[in-house]
């Protein structure tokens, strides 16, 4: 059957939200000593928190798993309260175990329906959580409950994220290997059209080398991002088509190791300066395309 005809599940490339949830508890023990790219974007984030030259009263820090951004949040802004909160009960447990989350608020609750008053934050801070949920809903919200002038600054993926592993699958078969990701000019419309003001979006790249196949997916088993897309083969994946798959990814090897590529999409956005209506539904938003990355 030819690729162009075939009919895609409705999911196709979505990740669902159960599965990512299951993979995140799994991986909550581990997580703290496996998230490289997690540590590096979210430093970038921080880094720039100065130049905004905000004196927030409330911060909330959605997505925060184990609660490494929270005592970094609290040294920035020693006046204000610091919120974090997560889908993954088992993430915020590691979280309040290893200490960051200690003199801060802990919260299991979905960023996506936030159990937050209208107007009442200062500063949103969300470090590579997007990747996970429906932006405009995460966006819908977070123009909800920021106070007038607050700010929301995040981390995300762009589409050229794993492409050389979604390259090497294409080759194999027709599943969904890799999620799609959203691109900076969708990211950028829909901060906009969530009722959020000023959007600035940038991106940048960082390659992550390993020595074999086995050892990047154990990296991403350890960090809780395994394959969880809408479209993705269901059963085991037998030694034959894994070698093959191996041979394929080949073709990202430089210098001796594999080099994968994380597109990182860096953005802040302003809440309205005055409170006004509230923003559209999630709902309005709905049919932006996610954008895959080149096979």
């Amino acid at each position: 059957m030819s690729r162009a005809r075939q009919t895609l599940p409705a999911n196709y490339a979505l990740p669902e939200s159960r599965a990512a949830l299951r993979n995140f508890a799994a991986a909550s023990a581990q997580f703290n000593a496996n998230c490289v790219v997690h540590d590096h974007a979210r430093q970038v984030l921080l880094d720039r928190l100065p130049y905004f030259g905000i004196e927030p009263k409330v911060v909330l820090d959605i997505g925060c798993g184990t609660g490494r951004a929270l005592s970094a949040l609290r040294s920035a802004f020693p006046g204000a309260r610091v919120c974090g909160l997560d889908a993954s009960a088992p993430m915020l447990a590691t979280a309040c175990d290893s200490g960051p989350a200690q003199q801060a608020s802990v919260l299991v609750a979905d960023a996506q329906r936030l159990p937050v008053a209208s107007h009442s934050v200062d500063l949103i801070f969300a470090n590579l959580l997007l990747p996970w949920c429906d932006l405009a809903a995460v966006f819908a919200e977070t123009a909800r409950v920021l106070a007038p002038n607050g700010l929301f600054i995040f981390s995300s993926l762009g589409p050229a994220t794993l492409q050389q592993v979604r390259r090497a699958w294409y080759r194999i078969d027709e599943a969904a290997h890799v999620h799609g990701f959203v691109g900076p000019q969708d990211v950028g419309d829909l901060l906009a059209r969530g009722g959020l003001y000023e959007p600035v979006v940038d991106v940048d790249r960082i390659e992550v080398t390993y020595a074999a196949a086995a050892a990047l997916h154990a990296d991403l088993r350890a960090t809780g991002s395994k394959n969880v897309a809408g479209g993705r083969r269901r059963s085991l994946t037998g030694v034959r088509r894994w070698r093959a798959y191996e041979a394929a990814l080949e073709d990202a090897r430089r210098d001796g190791r594999l080099s994968i590529t994380c597109e990182l999409i860096f953005g802040q956005a302003w809440a309205q300066p005055v409170v006004a209506t509230e923003p559209k539904s999630a709902a309005h938003f709905k049919g932006i395309p996610l954008t895959m990355a080149s096979e």
